[in-house]
């Protein structure tokens, strides 16, 4: 009996065993995995993998691959699994990314097609606008950006001058400010280039675009463009470009700024810190023109979904965690811009959480009803480097401006087709 008792405790000993091996089997296989990639610095890197981690506390019937580097490569390497439709589920990507890799619409998921899970109410008509291609929705922005001006008021206060508005004003401070070595404001390539742009609108009374996105300026315009950008560095209002260093704005070298909305902290913070007064200035105008004109806004970054995606359900959910759910939002604060969902602008209203230097640029690009689309195009690195590559041609005599406008006018011409 002993014996036999024995044996039976051991046949239902192995039963359990059995059945809690499967129900692990089970319940491992009914877990979806998916994949989502982004860039960024480690900063971001750290609070994304948290509210990763966060995600996956709230629905544990999902595993979330992460795949993150730097920007550099980010692009090439999503566009070769693009290529080979082995991209991530969910993917952070560049607005110029819909024009470039889904010019008919299908290049991403149609996000219209998840609505039953993706929250689109807290965002506006007008903000959605940026995430379609030929009337399918591609992406969601989750902030906005725009070329902003930074003024070190405490420098401009050391010279009695006043923040300056005008091209004119700067002109005027540089006239103060240059036998210092100090200039009026400064700039990287992609920053003035997207300023001169502005700048030629206002003069020419064109977009430098058409609604087709082809090229509205002629060779005058090209030529008004090229000039203005050589009167700037001869004048010393800003540095030439190649010798353009962020860092200066912190040695206090450079009195002002052009930069990204979202570049806010890089640029101004150690400055601020070490007790500089910035402001926002206005957008730079000609006279007799209102500021603001000429000058263009664009998603900062945005989320995508594959259109390979298996589990679009599951794909979805994450998506609008990402955009909308409370624990983002007070993760991500405003590292990747203002955001745009009402639901996240609201957590971080409530967690006192929208201030400082960003913020106030951010209201700034808000409070323009002038601001534009910015076309990819504008801001393409191989149009940027043909610009400065023309304007370099002028100012160290190599070309005249008529023959380096004629030039630039067909090479722009070119890259569009």
């Amino acid at each position: 009996m002993k014996k036999l008792a024995l044996l039976t405790a051991c046949v239902l000993c192995f039963l359990c065993v059995g059945c809690h091996e499967e129900t692990i089997v089970k319940t491992s296989q009914e877990q979806t995995e998916i994949s989502f990639s982004w860039w960024g610095n480690d900063g971001r890197n750290e609070y994304t993998i948290e509210a990763v981690e966060k995600f996956q506390e709230l629905h544990p019937e999902i595993k979330v691959n992460c795949s993150y580097s730097e920007w550099s490569g980010y692009e090439a390497r999503s566009r070769a699994q693009m290529v080979a439709n082995t991209e991530a589920d969910v993917m952070q990507v560049n607005f110029s990314w819909l024009s470039q890799y889904s010019e008919d619409g299908t290049g991403y998921y149609d996000l219209s097609q998840l609505t039953d899970i993706v929250n689109l109410s807290t965002f506006s008509e007008d903000t959605l606008q940026f995430g379609y291609k030929n009337g399918i929705l591609n992406a969601l922005p989750i902030a906005m950006n725009t070329q902003t001006i930074y003024i070190n008021k405490s420098i401009y206060d050391k010279y009695h001058l006043s923040v300056p508005e005008t091209w004119d004003d700067y002109f005027n401070a540089a006239k103060v400010m240059s036998p210092d070595g100090v200039y009026p404001l400064s700039g990287a390539s992609r920053s003035v280039w997207i300023a001169v742009v502005s700048y030629a609108e206002q003069v020419s009374g064109k977009p430098f675009l058409n609604a087709d996105s082809s090229i509205n300026f002629g060779v005058d315009e090209i030529k008004i463009m090229i000039e203005f950008y050589n009167r700037l560095v001869n004048e010393k209002v800003i540095p030439q470009v190649e010798y353009f260093d962020r860092l200066e704005v912190n040695t206090l070298n450079y009195a002002g700024c052009i930069a990204w909305v979202s570049d806010a902290a890089n640029y101004c913070n150690t400055a601020i810190e070490e007790g500089s007064d910035f402001v926002i200035g206005k957008y730079p105008h000609i006279n007799g023109k209102d500021s603001g004109s000429g000058w263009y806004a664009k998603p900062a970054t945005m989320y995508a979904v594959s259109k390979n995606t298996e589990p679009p359900k599951e794909s979805a959910m994450l998506l609008d965690f990402l955009l909308n759910s409370s624990e983002m939002a007070k993760l991500q604060g405003i590292e990747k811009g203002i955001p745009i969902s009402t639901s996240a602008r609201d957590t971080l209203v409530q967690n006192n959480m929208l201030a400082g230097i960003q913020y106030e640029a951010f209201l700034r690009m808000e409070g323009n009803d002038k601001l534009g689309i910015l076309n990819p195009f504008v801001e393409n690195a191989d149009v940027v480097d043909l610009y400065i590559a023309a304007c370099n041609d002028v100012l160290f005599d190599k070309a005249t401006l008529d023959d380096a406008a004629k030039i630039l006018y067909e090479q722009l011409k070119e890259a569009q087709e």
